[in-house]
């Protein structure tokens, strides 16, 4: 095969070589042979032994390369006669050095021209559409759909066609693309030309808008101006008649505040008091506390070792009890040894008494007839008394058998029932242990239930005592907050009523910023105060005039300091945008609510701020990204810009006001938890309670652990026990069948030894007559059995006499050896119960002395009790009279606050005024706002801008400690600036409802910001609009060359699809035709099968099958359809050399080269295999067939067999024509 293979142009990695120089043969050459130039061997010496002597092979192995002389080449020639019977010599030489060499007909080609001069014969070197290799048979029985596609590809040709498939298919889906991009591109240049001319026209729009806004803001300007001016001329008048009523108020105050201060000096002295004898008694309640826990383990201890001790002495009784009954059985056992001693020595006297006695003696001349006649019954009866010394020999034999038997059986016997009545007792015991611990368990279940029952009430009140400590911590706290943040909110009423009064004179003012603006979430509420800081208080203004108005005002009135944030001229940086997205991040201005017109101030305000949920997010926002921000987390820690930390929160938006009813109540709720949390009982009693039951508890489960450990420890005896009767039980089962058969057996043997004996003593009573006649014996056995029964019984009672006290001396050692264990049990038990009284003793000592603590402790925890109660009764009486100063001191603040307020309200109005005025004016300047002034007026550049400022615009503070009744009006300062408001209309200089002029003017201002806003016009529309034209008409002609280009690169792959789809359709059509046909021809039986198999191929994708899998089916006659993998081996060779005679039928090679592939086949399908070839060979057909199967070789027209010459180094093929035999 590997020579048809590799002449025909096979490649080495389907050979049984990795390369092509291991194909030249390197075996033994002889000694004596010549490589000719063409690689084969001459022997020169025809009878010359093999390597030339009579050496071995092993010295042959081991000579050189160049001893051996192997061959240099290799090759091997075809000779092939074509339809016409012109006969072709295909030849390939191979060298050691790897290279190859073609000839046909003996004239040198390429590898290339040998493979098309083959492939005109229609031999398809790469589908290897002429042979199928061994293995091959079995690769296509198990191959993929995707495989057979590959298959049917190689032999239709259409894989030739694959790269270029592939080539041109990325060439159309490039241009394809290509050409998308182009479309794509064409139309958004085509909507941005749309665009920049809708942007042109919005341009045109805003322009007349933008004219339109300018002329409502003149007339608003103008209405303001005109207001402001009218409340200034009109206010001021009332504010020096307060002035003198002020003075008197302020004394009278002075004096009850110094009053209240003594009080509350007094009342600070006594709480420190009682803040230190409530430390002291709390210590000395926990050291009590501590004592007493440690007491309770002791008594733990002192009751578990008691009960170990009482445990020990009572296993001690009844070990003794046990003890006692072993050395009784001891006694007993040792009494009976020796009586049967006594009995055995007076047995032994008396047969020599006896023995004396009944002796008798005959005479010699007597013996010496007993003698002969003895001889002659021996002789007489010799067979029968050597067949009875047999009979003797076996019955003792058996006798001694059927005696260790009975023994056994005995012994057996006897330790089975007194095995079964330990297991009777360990039983009862087991009983009792059991019935023990069910007492034990049931009562630990209710030691457990009140256990649980004092723990819960106990958690109970320790609850609803936790409870009312955090509701009296509370109260105590909102009571010291009353009394420490007085000041802190009378301070923020006085701002929230400036605020109140600058809004209503001075229209610009907006709010606080705490006012205005709220968290969108209530999680977002912390967060969001500590990003506004010390901004939170400050006040949100229109306009910068508006802030030096107030400014101004408040250092007129003395009433505080406060920041201003105009709108207008803030300066504030836009977010950026990159954090925004950020998962649990927001930026802290899209956390509140808030008008859009406050937006510059809150983003002032937030700045770059971040809200972030946790701080893990904040540091990889500031730290990780490096981000130049300030993140917050929502419990109000914050990560500074400059890299610092700052946790916690700040108060001020939750400070709060108490009025003094609240401070009633909250006093009255406090002495009500105060009681109730003394009315609840002491937590030390019931936690000892619990203790106790915890102690009683350990006890009863430590007996309970003991307790079952000792019932584990019968059920082990009694398992143990049990085990060991099973096993008597079974030997006694075993033994006494035994002993019955060999009792019947020994009955048997006794009755034939009594046979013989009667035929003998007739003999014996025939020699013996005259001779037992004259001595007066019955007979001759009478005399006999006198002189011998004696020793027979003798021995018999000596056995007797040795079994008995061997029996005895064995139980009085087990009884010793038990007797012993109960003792040194006894030992351990008294040991152990020494030991616990010893410790009793201790603990005992320990625990008195822990409890002399606890008294002395408690002693003076009562003292130092009684000592607080005097000192709250006094802080009692010093808190009435600190609300009775308080009173008083609130009663007459309120007079004087009143007269500020009325005096401060009249000057805010009037400076509020003025400010806004001078605001306004200032804006016209800045934004060039033409409004229209009188001829004798002075122009708005000669209005200064920064007069007002401080030099700390962020501070704006006024000193608020001056004495605010030496205040006097202010002047305003006009500039000589004169307004001409005869432009202004007359209703508008008349109406009364000045808020809602001013909001329909806003309204129509900010009617046409939005506008303006909304049309955002791009101005360079214009220019723009020609640049797109210009890159529409480019974009329109690479558009249209890359369709050319992709229509040009789909016709070229339709070409190679269908050229690609054409040849493998057509081989496919014609292996789908002709698998039925063949694969009925392989399996049909003319006598029981006719009809044959079914077999045909199922195509996966019908448009390019090329592309997919391929499956094919077949079915064994009389059987259902299977897939092949569950073929038998011979259906799955049958299928498959069907599938290969299918393929082969197309472009058919003139010959098929088939190697063992009917190796997995029986005769009967080995039988078809070679019909089929029969009938299918022919002219223009060759069947080659490689097979060990006699099957097809008795079918075949001729046999080649190929040896190996070893003289020529070559093979050599030997032939046998059958035709002539057919």
């Amino acid at each position: 095969m590997d020579a048809i293979s590799f002449v025909l142009g096979i490649k080495s990695s389907h050979l049984r070589s990795t390369h092509l120089r291991d194909l030249v043969y390197r075996g033994r050459v002889l000694r004596t042979a010549t490589i000719n130039g063409d690689g084969s061997a001459t022997a020169r010496i025809p009878n010359g032994s093999v390597n030339g002597d009579a050496g071995s092979d092993d010295e042959a192995t081991q000579r050189s390369t160049q001893e051996r002389n192997d061959p240099k080449s290799a090759w091997v020639t075809a000779v092939y006669e074509d339809d016409a019977g012109d006969e072709q010599f295909w030849k390939r030489t191979i060298t050691n050095q790897g290279v190859s060499e073609y000839r046909i007909n003996d004239r040198t080609v390429t590898a290339q021209q040998y493979n098309e001069a083959l492939e005109a014969e229609n031999i398809l070197i790469k589908a290897r559409n002429f042979l199928v290799f061994q293995g091959d048979v079995e690769a296509i029985a198990s191959q993929s759909p995707r495989d057979l596609t590959r298959l049917i590809e190689q032999i239709s040709g259409s894989l030739e066609y694959k790269a270029e498939y592939e080539r041109l298919k990325e060439v159309q889906d490039e241009a394809l693309d290509h050409q998308n991009y182009s479309l794509h591109k064409r139309r958004g240049i085509n909507s941005e030309l749309k665009q920049y001319e809708e942007q042109k026209r919005e341009a045109e729009s805003y322009s007349r808008k933008a004219d339109e806004r300018d002329q409502a803001i003149v007339t608003h300007i103008l209405w303001k101006l005109y207001n402001f001016q009218k409340v200034i001329e009109e206010s001021g008048a009332d504010i020096q008649r307060h002035h003198e009523e002020l003075k008197e108020q302020r004394r009278n105050v002075e004096k009850y505040e110094n009053d209240l201060e003594e009080a509350k000096k007094e009342q600070t002295k006594v709480s420190r008091d009682i803040s230190k004898v409530e430390k002291t008694i709390k210590s000395k309640e926990r050291d009590i506390a501590t004592k007493e826990n440690g007491v309770v383990p002791l008594s733990e201890k002192i009751d578990l070792a008691r009960k170990s001790a009482t445990t020990c002495v009572k296993r001690v009784a009844d070990i003794s009890k046990e003890r006692d009954g072993h050395a009784t059985s001891v006694k007993r056992s040792t009494k009976d040894l020796k009586t049967v001693e006594k009995a055995q020595s007076q047995w032994e006297s008396d047969c020599r008494k006896l023995a004396e006695q009944q002796g008798r003696e005959l005479s010699d001349a007597d013996l010496q007839e007993y003698h002969r006649l003895r001889e002659d019954v021996s002789k007489r009866s010799s067979a029968e008394q050597a067949r009875l010394g047999n009979l003797s020999r076996q019955l003792r034999a058996d006798e001694e058998t059927v005696n260790n038997l009975k023994g056994k059986v005995d012994a057996a016997d006897w330790q089975a029932r007194k095995i079964k009545s330990e297991l009777d007792e360990i039983d009862e015991r087991k009983v009792s242990m059991n019935n023990q611990i069910k007492e034990t368990t049931k009562e630990i279940n209710s030691k457990k239930r009140a256990y649980n029952e004092q723990t819960s009430e106990r958690l109970r009140l320790a609850q609803i005592r936790t409870e009312k400590d955090e509701q009296l911590q509370e109260v105590l706290l909102k009571l010291l907050e009353a009394e420490d943040g007085r000041k802190q909110n009378e301070k923020d009423a006085r701002l929230r009523t400036t605020v109140s009064d600058i809004k209503r004179m001075f229209p610009g003012v907006k709010g606080r910023v705490s006012e205005l603006c709220k968290p969108i979430e209530k999680r977002y509420g912390v967060a969001v105060s500590t990003v506004l800081g010390r901004n939170f208080d400050a006040v949100i203004v229109e306009n910068e005039k508006t802030a030096i108005d107030c400014i101004q005002y408040l250092k007129d009135q003395r009433r505080g300091q406060a920041t201003f944030i105009p709108l207008d001229t803030i300066q504030w940086t836009a977010a950026n945008s990159n954090l925004k997205g950020t998962r649990g991040t927001r930026m802290a201005v899209d956390t509140m609510k808030f008008d859009s017109s406050l937006e510059r101030a809150v983003a002032y305000v937030c700045g770059n701020a971040v809200i972030c949920d946790d701080l893990a997010i904040a540091k990889h926002v500031c730290w990780d990204k490096r981000n130049d921000v300030k993140a917050v987390t929502l419990d109000g820690s914050i990560i500074h810009k400059g890299g610092n930390m700052t946790g916690g929160q700040g108060g001020k938006q939750d400070s709060r006001r108490w009025e003094d009813t609240e401070l009633e109540n909250l006093r009255s709720l406090k002495d009500k938890l105060v009681a109730k949390l003394t009315a609840l009982p002491d937590l030390r009693r019931s936690a000892t309670d619990e203790e106790a039951l915890q102690g009683e508890l350990a006890g009863l489960e430590q007996k309970l652990i003991f307790a079952k450990e000792e019932a584990k420890a019968y059920e082990r005896n009694h398992a143990s026990k049990q085990k060991e009767l099973s096993h008597l039980q079974a030997e006694l089962a075993a033994a006494r069948p035994k002993y019955e058969q060999k009792s019947q057996e020994f009955q048997d043997l006794q009755r034939s030894l009594r046979e013989f004996e009667d035929v003998i003593n007739e003999v014996q009573d025939e020699i013996f007559g005259t001779f037992c006649q004259r001595h007066g014996y019955d007979n001759i056995r009478v005399y006999e059995a006198q002189q011998g029964s004696l020793q027979q019984e003798r021995a018999q009672k000596k056995l007797e006499f040795s079994t008995q006290k061997s029996r005895l001396q064995s139980r009085i050692t087990y009884k010793e050896r038990q007797l012993q264990e109960t003792e040194s049990r006894i030992k351990v038990l008294e040991d152990r119960a020494q030991q616990d009284e010893s410790l009793i003793g201790e603990l005992e000592a320990e625990r008195e002395s822990a409890q002399h603590e606890i008294d002395v402790l408690s002693a003076e925890v009562e003292q130092l009790a009684e000592q607080l109660e005097k000192l709250k009764e006094k802080h009692s009486g010093k808190a009435d009279k600190v609300n009775e100063k308080r009173r008083e001191v609130q009663k007459r603040s309120k007079n004087v606050e009143g007269t500020l307020k009325t005096i401060s309200g009249l000057e805010s109005e009037r400076q509020l005024n003025a400010a806004s005025r001078h605001t306004l004016l200032r804006r016209c300047k800045l934004d060039d706002i033409n409004i229209p002034l009188q001829e004798d007026s002075t122009g708005l550049d000669q209005l200064p801008i920064d007069d007002v400022l401080q030099n700390d615009p962020d501070a704006m503070d006024v000193d608020e400690d001056q004495d605010v009744s030496t205040f006097r009006p202010s002047t305003i300062q006009d500039y000589g600036i004169k307004i001409d408001f005869e432009d202004l209309d007359d209703d508008l200089k008349e109406t009364g409802d000045d808020d809602k002029v001013e909001e329909e003017l806003q309204e129509r201002i900010r009617a046409l910001n939005g506008e303006l806003d909304h049309m955002a016009p791009n101005m360079r529309a214009m220019e723009r609009v020609q640049v797109a034209k210009d890159r529409l008409a480019s974009t329109d002609r690479d558009y249209e060359d890359a369709r050319k280009r992709a229509s040009k690169a789909k016709d070229a792959f339709s070409k190679v699809k269908e050229r690609r789809f054409e040849l493998f359709n057509k081989a496919f059509s014609h292996i789908s035709e002709q698998i039925g046909s063949i694969y009925k021809d392989l399996t049909r039986d003319p006598v029981h099968l006719p009809m044959g198999g079914q077999a045909y191929l199922d195509m996966e994708d019908s448009d390019e099958p090329y592309l997919d899998g391929i499956k094919y089916h077949a079915m064994p006659p009389l059987k259902r359809f299977r897939d092949m993998e569950h073929l038998s081996g011979g259906e799955k060779t049958m299928a498959a050399l069907a599938l290969l005679f299918a393929v082969h039928s197309y472009q058919p090679s003139p010959f098929f080269v088939l190697d063992e592939v009917d190796a997995a086949l029986d005769n009967a399908n080995v039988a078809k295999i070679a019909n089929y070839i029969h009938d299918h060979a022919g002219p223009g057909m060759q069947f080659i067939v490689i097979s060990l199967k006699t099957g097809l070789f008795q079918n075949s027209e001729a046999l080649v067999g190929i040896y190996r010459d070893q003289t020529a180094n070559s093979s050599k093929a030997l032939t046998l024509d059958l035709r002539k035999y057919q």
